[in-house]
């Protein structure tokens, strides 16, 4: 199959640091090249891929300097991907909104992966308003908030099997792994590890429109005895800081599509302690991958409990439910379904 990915351009493919969408449209690329799919990956020209690189811009947007207007390299990538687009079989865009026009107005199938939230009011009109294009989610809990949606599919994340792997060592510490956002909650989670007697980690990157919030809310708590702020880290080193902690905690409060911090402790053998918002009840299997609660009595509640869960356990429910390559092969069977509906579409309007 002929395969078009499409990527936001914030961020190379693999992203260096931070980078959940970008990271997930990596991992999507190569597995579909593993399963033997002839695929081209339209990204930043700084990505690596094993797939034909279509490079639209020549680096990520977030480490410019020169750019002002993102959306800008974004419209010339979607133009060239239309020009391109009678090359494949089917387009992939992770786009959100941004290609529903001009995709709509060209006759290679596609499809959208929604990664981000779709609970702001704006967002009914919009999707009403191209109620026919299909849409993948990440989760169940995602789609609540638009349930007459064109949903063709829905591919939890997945990681390459051999990314991460338990590290070893005694866990020392709690463990919060991301972004610093208000939704996000690390206030929260360095509450938590305060009142455990824990010390904690944070592993994270700020958003140039978080940088108020981070000043203002949450640097005046790294000052805390017990809280290390090691910022971003690489891939290369979230074996190591997830198998050194109890838990990874993500005390969110927002509805979280997805999830791929928990996915990545998981790979690493280490439970996660979550507020059940979004798709946490979905991701974490309560009891066995971690803990599902609903506020930080819960969460204090459930480090107590953590001895109680098993380790290899974790990982093995990792590589039973969550690899880059299951992820491929669910997105194979919604570009296969897609087309056959395409071909009945087509076959109707000959035969009326």
């Amino acid at each position: 199959m002929r395969i078009a990915q499409i990527a936001p351009l914030t961020e190379s493919v693999p992203p260096t640091m931070y980078g959940g969408t970008e990271r997930i449209v990596s991992y999507t690329t190569e597995a579909l090249v593993e399963l033997g799919h002839e695929v081209t990956l339209f990204a930043t020209g700084d990505s690596t891929t094993r797939a034909q690189l279509e490079a639209v811009w020549p680096r990520a947007l977030r480490r410019d300097p020169c750019i002002r207007d993102p959306i800008a390299p974004h419209m010339l990538m979607l133009e060239r991907v239309r020009q391109l687009a009678g090359d494949f079989d089917v387009l992939h865009s992770h786009l959100h909104f941004y290609p529903f026009s001009i995709f709509k107005r060209q006759e290679t199938p596609f499809v959208t992966t929604l990664h981000g939230r779709l609970d702001l009011p704006e967002h009914q009109s919009l999707y009403g308003a191209f109620e026919d294009l299909s849409l993948i989610s990440l989760s169940n809990a995602q789609r609540r908030y638009l349930p007459n949606a064109h949903w063709v599919g829905n591919v939890p994340y997945g990681l390459p099997e051999n990314l991460y792997r338990p590290y070893g060592g005694k866990p020392s510490y709690l463990a919060f792994l991301g972004r610093i956002s208000p939704e996000k909650r690390v206030d929260r989670a360095i509450a938590i590890a305060a009142q455990c007697g824990l010390p904690i980690r944070i592993a994270a990157k700020v958003d140039l429109a978080d940088k108020v919030y981070f000043d203002t809310e949450i640097a005046p708590l790294l000052r805390q005895p017990h809280v290390e702020y090691v910022g971003e880290i690489r891939d290369s080193q979230k074996a190591e800081f997830l198998s050194g902690a109890h838990a990874l905690l993500c005390p969110i409060d927002w509805p979280e599509p997805f999830g791929l911090a928990m996915l990545e402790a998981m790979a690493c053998g280490t439970p996660v302690i979550a507020f059940k918002r979004g798709a946490v009840a979905e991701v974490i299997d309560d009891g066995v991958t971690g803990f599902v609660v609903e506020d930080e009595i819960g969460a204090i509640a459930a480090v107590d409990r953590l001895e109680n869960l098993s380790r290899p356990a974790i990982r093995r429910h990792f590589e039973q439910h969550y690899t880059a390559r299951r992820m491929a092969g669910d997105y194979v069977d919604v570009y296969q379904r897609v087309l056959r509906a395409q071909r009945k579409s087509q076959l109707r309007l000959v035969t009326d």
